[in-house]
């Protein structure tokens, strides 16, 4: 069920609903709008007294069933858009965002040298990957702790809040010490106890989508996010394996509609992961403003040739900088910033 507050209502009178909610044998989690105050109350309704009886309480303006699996990420747990965020910086909110940088932290000179250049053509927060989920156990696995300690350097001189990968439990702790955003990567898209662990730190979370998941697995995924008591979750699309073997993956475009239609939380594409080839990136860009987006995740490097990861996928800094020119026309047809 969906408890939807009155604005304005006192501390002592919103605590009393929720002390009824557990009286009655939910679990209420709050989601806290610029408008409203939300109480998604979690129980099975069928062996619950129902929550109804609560419309006739003076704070309380609506309670609604909710039908589907997921609960608090639904549209209907949250009618208007949620805002992410991150040391300033609104993800979904009017202002398109754009988070740039390598694939993965090589050395302190590539990351400034692309930390410099995604921020003079206008990123807001700078990707660089510290740890690194690879398909052969013999190929770059991040530098660790070293590459958190120089993404921290780039954000303290460029002041740009930094997105980097979380991989294990093990890891929670220390990757959350340096990161302003913690990326979910495809592979552990349904690691639900990751999920928590990373939930639990009250760091935004940023979940791309499994390599094989329909969109109902992964808004129940993001539930875990939502229900472990943090409100900052962003949903990636990244694409999904098909038969197609042109691109890497298949960018699916068509989730941003899908999740902005079932989701209040904010949509994020990377056009890197999503197609494995850089030619393709502007045109998936420029799709993906056009969808509705709300921010892009876009690999670039100062020589993709010499990467030590995914270089077919990572744009030079130049094509980066026409990129970021390309596509004012297009979020302006946006209506966005």
């Amino acid at each position: 069920m969906i408890v939807v507050l009155k604005p304005r209502i006192s501390r002592k009178e919103e605590t009393a609903v929720l002390r009824e909610i557990r009286r009655l044998g939910y679990r209420p989690h709050m989601i806290r709008g610029v408008e409203r105050t939300v109480i998604g109350a979690i129980g099975d309704e069928r062996t619950h007294q129902t929550l109804e009886t609560l419309i006739t309480w003076p704070q309380v303006e609506s309670v609604m069933p909710v039908q589907k699996r997921y609960k608090l990420v639904s549209r209907e747990a949250h009618p208007d858009d949620s805002i992410v965020m991150v040391r300033g910086v609104e993800v979904g909110g009017r202002r398109f965002q754009v988070m740039a940088g390598p694939c993965s932290v090589e050395d302190e000179k590539q990351l400034m040298r692309t930390a410099q250049a995604v921020k003079d053509a206008g990123a807001t927060i700078l990707r660089g990957g510290a740890f690194k989920p690879r398909t052969s156990p013999y190929e770059f696995q991040g530098l660790g702790e070293k590459g958190l300690k120089l993404l921290t350097k780039a954000r303290r001189e460029f002041d740009l809040p930094i997105i980097t990968e979380l991989l294990s439990e093990q890891h929670v702790d220390l990757v959350a010490e340096y990161a302003d955003i913690l990326q979910i990567g495809t592979r552990n898209a349904q690691n639900f106890q990751l999920l928590i662990a990373a939930a639990k730190t009250g760091k935004p979370v940023l979940l791309k989508r499994g390599l094989s998941m329909r969109i109902e697995e992964w808004l129940l995924a993001g539930e875990y996010v939502l229900s472990s008591g943090n409100p900052n979750l962003m949903f990636c699309e990244r694409g999904i394996r098909t038969f197609e073997t042109y691109t890497r993956n298949t960018l699916d475009l068509a989730s941003v509609p899908i999740i902005k239609r079932e989701s209040h939380c904010p949509i994020v594409i990377d056009p890197s992961q999503g197609s494995g080839r850089a030619d393709l990136v502007a045109a998936m860009c420029k799709g993906a403003v056009a969808m509705g987006a709300d921010a892009l995740l876009i690999e670039v490097h100062p020589n993709p040739a010499e990467a030590w990861s995914d270089g077919a996928q990572q744009v030079t800094l130049d094509a980066f900088r026409s990129l970021m020119a390309d596509l004012r026309p297009f979020i302006q047809a946006a209506d966005r910033e």
